[in-house]
């Protein structure tokens, strides 16, 4: 009671091209952590004994969870504290700077019509486990202008490339997390066919694995591309006309 939090921003230099950084740092005049607890803040269940004395109500998850979330978003998280004094915490996260064709919507339609004009009339083969996801996503890409075919996990999508003339498909969209065999290993599978036409198809990741290891670990494999669930059309419009372009 009586104390005070105090919340402020900004911006620092950024490590990578295109990206601004904001750092926020969030201190409080409150009764702090010990030197031997600071090291266990970030570890779960974990609690300062004097919390418990404070009665300050708890299951020791918050700050798990807020570090779980700042390392998904590939930024930093680091906490200064003195016992009976206060706490400060500081996180930094890294943002992609918005470009020109993101004020401009003539530019933007005009971009948008140039990916139609790519992938209108493209048969892509669909490997999704989940229904409703498949569902989303065979209407979502029809009306791109896209033909669809689904299997359902990793060990039939291989077998379809197998049994298909070549040419058939002019892209795999293939699900990450599939039961009986991956997306990860059919890619590498598909990638080791003999006949090399096959072998050589694109194939775009799929997956609610959204960062930036994410990605490397999709070309990693021998895929061409990442789209994120859930699905931003624009997003996924861009990144198919990407690479059937190439």
């Amino acid at each position: 009671e009586g104390g005070t939090v105090i919340i402020s921003s900004v911006e620092v230099p950024a490590d990578k091209a295109g990206y601004m950084a904001v750092e926020t740092t969030i201190s409080d005049n409150g009764i702090g952590m010990s030197p031997e607890f600071l090291p266990k803040v970030f570890d779960a269940f974990t609690r300062e004994r004097n919390t418990t004395i404070g009665k300050v109500a708890g299951t020791g998850l918050g700050m798990p969870i807020v570090k779980k979330l700042v390392d998904m978003m590939n930024g930093t998280l680091t906490v200064e504290s003195t016992l009976g004094k206060g706490t400060t915490f500081t996180f930094t996260l890294q943002h992609p700077i918005a470009d020109e064709m993101y004020y401009n919507k003539e530019i933007r339609e005009k971009q948008e019509a140039q990916y139609q004009k790519v992938i209108s009339g493209q048969h892509i083969l669909l490997a999704e486990d989940n229904e409703l996801n498949a569902e989303i996503a065979v209407a979502l890409l029809e009306g791109m202008g896209l033909t669809v075919d689904r299997v359902e996990d990793g060990v039939k999508c291989v077998q379809r490339m197998e049994d298909v003339p070549v040419g058939t498909y002019d892209l795999i969209l293939m699900d990450i997390q599939m039961p009986n065999m991956d997306g990860y290993k059919a890619t590498e599978v598909i990638r080791t066919m003999p006949d090399k036409a096959k072998a050589q198809i694109p194939i775009i990741a799929m997956t609610a694995n959204a960062f930036e290891e994410d990605k490397k670990m999709a070309l990693d494999h021998g895929m061409n591309g990442h789209i994120a669930k859930p699905i931003d059309v624009e997003k996924m419009e861009k990144v198919l006309a990407e690479v059937l372009e190439k």
